[in-house]
């Protein structure tokens, strides 16, 4: 950060520290189940289509739960919903690591993904109600999300050397971090007047709301993880897309005339929270789609191992020091909305360079693609966290939480299924020759450059004017004068 910066108590680092360790448990656990579920598989006997929705089963309970959990926080606590599903985290976890059948393993999946969607949220929302908005509140955004990138890079060598272990400590290990998350997360979590529910006009918590929001979210999650998985059924597709457009519509037809809505529409009138979770969906989609076709490409067709991919993939994880580092100087200098813009301009190129990849390509050929992808994660994340919540209410910043969760989550999910379908239409078109598995993988890849190519425009429409001015010697100006860029 800049000199004018104030730098973080002792106390706040704590916090920060714990809540980093939360986000930083979320996603080497995602990252360390993908490369064990091959080893899965083949111990339980598992069919292709349940070892799949085991990694499904997690995508479908965050997901579907994100903005209900988000707005939980707000209602009911954020000290509240983030140690008490800290603890469903943990004890779901322990639940997968002893599975011995294949339901059991995908209902602990999903309970922990809902654990996730709730826990998730109110950290964020912990952060942006504890820091003073400006520097410090975007300085501890930017570790937050630099952290999350770090796990999840990290926890592809990490699972690949547990998984040696045996795959059980795929499950086990995420029970000791967050045993030690939650002992420290009792002593330093405020109970501020912040963390103290609003008081509710009358109508309660809008059970309705809450029904139809996760109803909807899970069945649109449900439609999008079942094209990822292909094969027949393309009518219980279809139907699981209609019913939940159909209950969005409900949903808004209930918090109109809610007395008490769970969800303020109003928020999605907010041109800078819908541009970056629009944004943030575009980006994060982008990033695990090449990163899946990345990865097949390693081990389907050059022969990889899964430890050995995992440890070419780990330099993306280089947005992990440049997102605390480099990231805060240029959204002070910048604004906020021309890092994100650099962010996506620069996975553009990033993905561009690997779209004429051959099959002998060396790994030195492929390093500034790598590298260059890591970059970009670090400068659009971030950003697009403070730029999602920066001036919303603090009594709803659990919702502006859940709302950006939701879209990351979706844009994942989205991200996956769309490169999947096109290189399963690609392939079907081939003999299955190396030649036209290459060519596949090189049709897949377009997917997320559009994806960027898209994301760039949008973020586009929140630049107003040229450079900003030289900020005023208000030590909050630096962030304030980014965040105006961005704002509506």
């Amino acid at each position: 950060m800049s000199s004018s910066a104030p730098a973080l108590s002792r106390r706040d680092r704590a916090l920060l520290l714990v809540l980093c360790g939360t986000i930083f448990l979320e996603g080497i656990d995602i990252a360390m189940l993908a490369v064990a579920v091959p080893s899965i598989r083949a111990d339980l006997g598992l069919s292709t289509g349940t070892a799949a929705w085991v990694v499904s089963g997690y995508v479908l309970g965050y997901a579907g739960f994100t903005l209900l959990g988000g707005r939980a926080a707000d209602l009911l606590g954020r000290r509240r919903m983030f140690l008490g599903w800290l603890t469903v985290f943990l004890l779901f976890s322990g639940v997968g690591g002893f599975a011995t059948e294949g339901w059991t393993l995908i209902t602990a999946r999903f309970v922990t993904g809902v654990a996730a969607a709730f826990m998730t949220p109110a950290a964020m929302s912990i952060i942006t109600t504890s820091y003073e908005e400006g520097p410090p509140r975007n300085k501890a955004l930017l570790v937050f999300a630099g952290t999350a990138a770090g796990g999840f890079s990290l926890g592809l060598v990490i699972g690949g050397l547990l998984t040696q272990l045996g795959w059980r400590w795929v499950f086990f290990a995420p029970v000791i971090l967050a045993g030690a998350l939650l002992l420290a997360a009792v002593r330093v979590l405020p109970r501020s007047a912040a963390d103290t529910p609003p008081v509710r006009g009358p109508g309660g918590f809008d059970p309705a709301g809450a029904a139809t929001a996760a109803g909807a979210m899970l069945l649109l999650a449900y439609g999008i993880v079942r094209l990822e998985h292909g094969g027949s059924g393309w009518g219980l597709t279809a139907g699981a897309f209609a019913a939940g457009l159909l209950l969005v519509w409900l949903f808004t037809v209930v918090e109109r005339r809610s007395k008490a809505p769970l969800v303020r529409l109003g928020i999605l009138r907010r041109a800078a929270t819908v541009r970056a979770d629009l944004g943030a969906l575009l980006f994060v989609g982008s990033f695990f789609g090449f990163q899946f076709v990345l990865t097949l490409y390693l081990q389907e067709l050059r022969g990889w191992s899964a430890l050995e991919t995992a440890f070419a993939l780990v330099i993306i994880g280089i947005d992990a020091v440049l997102a605390p580092t480099l990231t805060p100087r240029l959204v002070d200098r910048f604004g906020t909305t021309r890092v994100i813009l650099g962010g996506f301009v620069l996975a553009t190129v990033s993905y561009g360079m690997f779209l004429p990849v051959g099959l002998d390509w060396s790994y030195a050929a492929m390093f500034p693609t790598l590298i260059l992808t890591g970059t970009a994660f670090a400068l659009a994340y971030g950003p697009l966290t403070i730029a999602a919540t920066d001036g919303v209410a603090p009594e709803e910043q659990g919702l502006a939480g859940g709302l950006l969760a939701t879209a990351t989550q979706f844009g994942s999910a989205v991200g996956i299924s769309a490169v999947t379908a096109v290189y399963g239409i690609a392939a079907a078109g081939g003999d299955g020759s190396p030649a036209d598995t290459l060519a596949a993988f090189r049709t897949a890849l377009v997917v997320p450059v559009v994806m960027v190519v898209l994301g760039a425009v949008i973020t586009a429409t929140g630049l107003r004017g040229g450079r900003p001015a030289a900020p005023p010697a208000s030590p909050a100006s630096p962030a304030r004068q980014g965040v105006e860029s961005i704002a509506p």
